[in-house]
């Protein structure tokens, strides 16, 4: 581990952090921005819009943001590809900028069509940078540590939604007049992202592949909480939420020196187990709420438990996460559901339980060529027994590690 090393790590988590904190910046300033929409309607339209209208203009705000994010995450493979790891980060930084600005000045130029059309770009930034972060850290990290090093793209999340739950707080940035400067605070870190990424080296793995320089081969996801919260009559959800941003990061930090210990898989699984455990206990909790004032108390507990502890492959995954996001911020159905919503959570997570103990293999301390290797191994060996079942890592030698350095 070389200072380089840490310091390009560092400088590509801002990515990380942009997903973040554009994720959770617009639901502390809620019910102030949908006056901004109620208000600016009316002056145009010399008539308040209807109540269907306004909500529906609010969630098209919010899951805009996630159909930019589809849009970014399959066109990943298109950037690195061609312009590299590091050169992709620094050129889509300009989508930042623009749609920063587009969101900071939407107040100032009364248009609610900025708004909603800069959420939709800084949702295609973050769409390609949830592609492209981890990525290059994995491709940077030497192999013993990559697992560590890859925690640091979801710590980098984590922390971007505690700022922007901070900065959203009402005697920071989340006042009638400073909202449109926490939305446009975004322009910040991408500023600061392209000063640095021309210092930072390209990824080893793309000069090899791409560029065919092998001397340089060896060097080297809602509905928001607050909503939550307050449904489950807290009296003030938004210190909740903060609480549990907290929370998640601090058991996201701890997960970095789990990670290369227990492993991926294993903990992984604890953490699908544990979701779903926490899924069923808010749902009693909201069930029970209005009869014991303690379930209040159940659910925030619930909820902190819940959130703690490849070109293709990455925009499909990346792809899955965004429609996903989408279909949650658009469709989240808590009020035909009510406090059986999380019913719907537990399903899932029970299930993907169930589908990584018997086919995600443990990859801990293995290189990409390994991996690789175990995946056409398995392959070739269903076509001829065509049977299927969990790719067995253990069968292959590990590939001798080579020293890297940055």
């Amino acid at each position: 581990v070389t200072p380089a090393l840490i310091v390009a790590i560092t400088v590509a988590t801002i990515g990380s952090f942009q997903f973040g904190y554009n994720t959770g910046v617009i639901n502390a300033p809620e019910m102030i921005i949908k006056e901004f929409v109620n208000n600016t309607l009316k002056s145009k339209k010399n008539a308040p819009p209807s109540e269907m209208s306004l909500t529906s203009l609010w969630s098209l705000s919010v899951a805009i943001f996630s159909v930019g994010g589809m849009i970014g995450s399959f066109s990943v493979g298109l950037f690195v590809n061609r312009f590299g790891r590091r050169n992709s980060m620094l050129i889509v930084n300009l989508l930042a900028v623009t749609g920063g600005c587009l969101m900071g000045l939407c107040k100032v130029a009364e248009s609610v069509e900025m708004l909603i059309l800069g959420r939709l770009v800084i949702g295609l930034f973050c769409g390609l940078c949830t592609g492209f972060v981890p990525m290059y850290i994995g491709e940077i990290s030497p192999t013993a540590l990559r697992g560590a090093f890859g925690t640091l793209n979801q710590l980098g999340i984590i922390v971007g939604i505690l700022v922007a739950q901070i900065f959203g707080l009402e005697f920071i940035l989340g006042s009638e007049a400073l909202w449109p400067v926490l939305l446009g605070f975004t322009i910040l870190p991408a500023v600061l992202q392209s000063a640095a990424l021309p210092f930072c080296p390209e990824s080893p793995r793309f000069l090899l592949i791409n560029r065919k320089e092998e001397e340089n081969a060896t060097g080297s996801e809602y509905p928001s909480h607050f909503r939550i919260f307050k449904y489950a009559g807290v009296r003030e959800p938004i210190y909740a939420t903060v609480g549990a941003g907290v929370v998640n990061t601090i058991f996201t930090a701890v997960s970095l020196f789990l990670v290369e210990r227990a492993g991926r898989r294993t903990l992984h699984m604890i953490g699908l187990g544990g979701m779903a455990f926490c899924s069923l206990l808010m749902t009693v909790s909201l069930l029970l709420k209005d009869d014991h004032n303690g379930m209040s108390f159940v659910c925030i507990g619930a909820i902190l438990v819940f959130v703690g502890p490849r070109p293709v492959a990455m925009a499909v995954a990346g792809c899955s996460n965004w429609t996903s996001n989408f279909l949650v911020g658009l469709l989240f159905p808590s009020y035909y559901l009510g406090p059986y919503v999380f019913i719907v959570f537990t399903g899932f997570l029970v299930t993907f339980l169930i589908f990584t103990f018997f086919k995600v293999p443990e990859t801990r301390g293995r290189t990409f060529e390994d991996i690789t290797r175990a995946f056409e191994g398995q392959a070739h060996g269903a076509d001829r027994s065509g049977k299927e079942g969990v790719v067995e890592m253990n069968s292959i030698e590990p590939a001798k590690e080579t020293t890297t350095s940055v």
